[in-house]
């Protein structure tokens, strides 16, 4: 794989500079500080530094490959504004903006270098000047919240408070005069001169406080009056705010509705004539065989092939495309095709093939317009959007290439064995590229085992350790020396147009030679186009990789796609440096196909040693780390699933009551008979919400009571602190496998 330069955007483009000519500076336009001229920008480990022609105007700093291209095509852009300037030496500078852009430039000299500097300090002033005055102006324009009738009813009661303050102002003057006469006829008595002080004392006290309150009435006056002016702006904002939900809400519907509309047109374009060749079924396969015909992946801009979870057909009918059933043998039931599997299962072969999807689809905007917002675990939702397979089977999934942990173990460079893990947590994405249906979520205590210790020397265990948040306890160990421990927390939001699911915790890998321990996070995974257009998915963050026994550290950045972009799709592009920071590989590839390592070799450069400069042999010592697997035949018709996702859900002997291989709807569903799935899933939902109940009752008896009461404990996991991360997290406490050689199982609860 070729490596290529990051781009960004598209920049502001030739109308944005203010100083045509050569590399020289110029002010003009309303920046005050505008200037362009040749850097040389870092590009990567391979190509090291190459001349940029960079156009700084409007606080925005562009760059281009030449000066020509300034017409055409800007190859990045970053806002001043938020964007923090660092100098390195004598020529070398970083502009960051501390997410995504990251810029590290080079200036031809120390004089050239400190001009830039200084035009890029006073254009970031003035555009942080600009954006605080905007967010003033802003403020003054923003929309209030507030409902249109409690407004009103506001202005109301202000206006009747002022007229009750109008009223007490009315009657502290009247008070007021009567005091101030009485205290005149005092002063007239003959009285001691010590009294007639007193009461000229009273008598402007009196006068201040008549002062004091007619201010503050007219202060009150004018505060009604700036509201009334405002509220009618209020108003009208909210009124097209209103207006514009509404609309939204209204075109969506009515998109779904079309949507519906059109792929029932083209079902019914799709059946084949009665005295056509093949045409023997009934014309509901027929249709559902015509659907399963056109590839989601053939034709990106056939309106009718985004993925089916829009809308449901009157006729539900099972996918038979690719099957050598005819229409008369198509009644034999899915029960017994896996009856067939499970005979093969025993035999020790792993299965292939699963039931292919049927066509059953829905109308998502009925059920999605109400989850806009919320938490993605919170919401009922039917296994249409499923796929065949819990959240821990999934999870389970990171092991497809285990190999890669066998290799990181026999490495005897702590360096070259962090290539392999930061490999191996690239791969764990790979299945998710076409996977956009949603696992089940595990039921509280459900597990699930993957015994693998006789083909590839490891085996594996996850239990669902919490219901909300959901949180899975994954424990793998290898005899080819290596352990695998993780607690993910998922965390999903549903934002209208895409869905984000963000996995929290911590995953640890412990080599059992060298005692090298690895942890690092997940990145957050996007679901794009949920109402209307084909569904793509996308992971984008940083994951930072730490070596705690030796201080070695990987760095990868999963690059978030863009329209605008040239580079390539789903990129990951990573470092991997000793405690010192010094760097030693380069990584670079794609999370859904490979990824490649380069041995950094430093040069010294023209000015002397310059740390960032990398020759051109690097490309040489190019190393594939990791490749993916190409998927079965017809797996568009078995949910995307790899080679290992199809063996996962198989059935085995001896596993415990709570295996997720034993979860009803699940299977139901993989068998095709989604009606019953869902009638399964929400038993299941009602039962585990029954059992929480039960001990939320009995942990607040045990509290009025005085007694002690242990709140619900994972079986085969213990929270506990983490000895590295000083996390709570859960750890396997054992047992497993002995109970399994025993058959006893007698302490795990009754889930299905």
């Amino acid at each position: 794989m070729a490596a290529t330069e990051l781009r960004g955007v598209v920049g502001p483009g030739p109308t944005a500079i203010a100083a045509p000519g050569g590399g020289g500076s110029g002010t003009g336009g309303s920046s005050g500080s505008a200037r362009e001229g040749w850097l040389f920008k870092w590009t990567n480990y391979i190509k090291g530094y190459q001349r940029r022609w960079f156009v700084l105007s409007n606080g925005l700093l562009s760059y281009y490959r030449s000066k020509a291209e300034m017409r055409h095509t800007c190859r990045g852009t970053i806002n001043l504004a938020t964007a923090n300037i660092t100098v390195e030496d004598s020529c070398n500078f970083i502009i960051s903006n501390g997410g995504a852009q990251t810029y590290h430039l080079k200036a031809s000299s120390e004089v050239e270098r400190q001009r830039w500097v200084t035009a890029l300090e006073l254009a970031k002033a003035k555009a942080v000047k600009m954006l605080a005055e905007s967010d003033e102006s802003g403020d003054e324009e923003s929309v209030s919240q507030t409902d249109k009738t409690e407004l009103q009813n506001t202005l109301r009661t202000l206006s009747s408070k002022v007229e009750d303050l109008s009223t007490c102002n009315d009657l502290i003057a009247k008070h007021g005069t009567a005091l101030q006469r009485s205290l005149s006829e005092l002063e007239s008595l003959k009285l001691p001169a010590e009294s007639n002080e007193k009461i000229k004392q009273v008598n402007e006290r009196a006068t201040l406080f008549r002062i004091t309150s007619n201010a503050m009435i007219n202060a009150c006056r004018d505060f009604l009056m700036l509201a009334q002016t405002h509220s009618k702006k209020w108003q009208k904002s909210l009124q097209y705010e209103r207006d514009q939900r509404i609309r939204l809400e209204e075109t969506l519907e009515q998109l779904a509705k079309q949507h519906n509309h059109l792929e029932r047109a083209f079902r019914g374009a799709t059946v084949l004539p009665a005295n056509t060749p093949g045409s023997a079924g009934s014309g509901k396969d027929q249709c559902c065989s015509g659907k399963g015909d056109v590839s989601d992946e053939d034709d990106e801009n056939e309106f009718f092939d985004a993925p089916e979870i829009i809308t449901m057909p009157e006729n539900l009918g099972h996918k038979r495309t690719g099957s050598n059933l005819s229409g008369a043998s198509s009644d034999i039931s899915l029960d017994e095709q896996y009856k067939h599997q499970q005979l093969e299962e025993t035999k020790k072969e792993k299965r292939t093939r699963i039931p292919y999807k049927p066509n059953y689809s829905l109308n998502l905007w009925s059920i999605m317009k109400n989850c806009i917002g919320k938490e993605l675990s919170k919401i009922p939702m039917p296994v249409n959007f499923n796929e065949p397979l819990s959240m821990l089977q999934r999870l389970t999934e990171d092991l497809e290439y285990h190999e890669l942990l066998d290799r990181a173990a026999k490495c005897e460079n702590s360096l070259e064995q962090l290539c392999y893990v930061a490999a191996f947590t690239v791969s764990s994405y790979s299945t998710t590229v076409f996977r956009t249906s949603k696992p089940f979520n595990p039921l509280l205590g459900e597990t699930f085992e993957l015994d693998r210790l006789e083909e590839n020397g490891y085996r594996s265990l996850c239990e669902q350790v919490s219901h909300h948040p959901p949180a899975a306890a994954h424990h793998a160990e290898s005899k080819n020396g290596w352990t695998l421990r993780q607690e993910i927390k998922i965390t999903s939001k549903f934002r209208g147009k895409y869905l984000s699911i963000m996995p929290l915790g911590t995953i640890h890998c412990i080599f059992h030679a060298t005692g090298h321990h690895y942890t690092w996070k997940k990145v957050t995974t996007t679901v794009h186009n949920i109402i209307v257009g084909k569904l793509w998915i996308d992971q984008s963050g940083e994951i930072e990789i730490v070596n705690h026994k030796t201080g070695d550290e990987c760095n990868l950045k999963f690059v978030p796609y863009s329209y605008f972009s040239r580079d390539v799709a789903r990129k990951v592009t990573g470092e991997v440096t000793d405690s010192s920071g010094k760097v030693h590989f380069a990584l670079l590839g794609t999370w859904d196909e490979k990824m490649d390592c380069f041995k950094v070799q430093p040069v010294i450069g023209e000015n002397g040693g310059d740390a960032r400069q990398r020759g051109h042999e690097a490309e040489e010592s190019r190393i594939m780390l990791w490749k993916r697997n190409p998927l079965p035949k017809n797996a568009e018709n078995m949910y995307y699933f790899s080679e290992l996702a199809l063996t996962l859900n198989a059935w085995e002997g001896g596993t415990a009551p709570t295996d997720s291989r034993l979860r009803p709807d699940q299977r139901l569903m993989e068998n095709g008979r989604w009606d019953e799935a869902n009638a399964e899933k929400q038993r299941l939902e009602e039962k585990q919400r029954l059992s929480r109940k039960k001990r939320e009752a009995e942990a607040m008896k045990a509290t009025e009571d005085g007694t002690p009461y242990d709140p619900y404990k994972a079986l085969w996991f213990e929270r506990k602190k983490d000895p590295v991360t000083k996390e709570l997290t859960h750890i396997y406490r054992g047992g497993y496998w002995e109970c399994k050689e025993k058959q006893d199982w007698n302490k795990c609860p009754d889930i299905f």
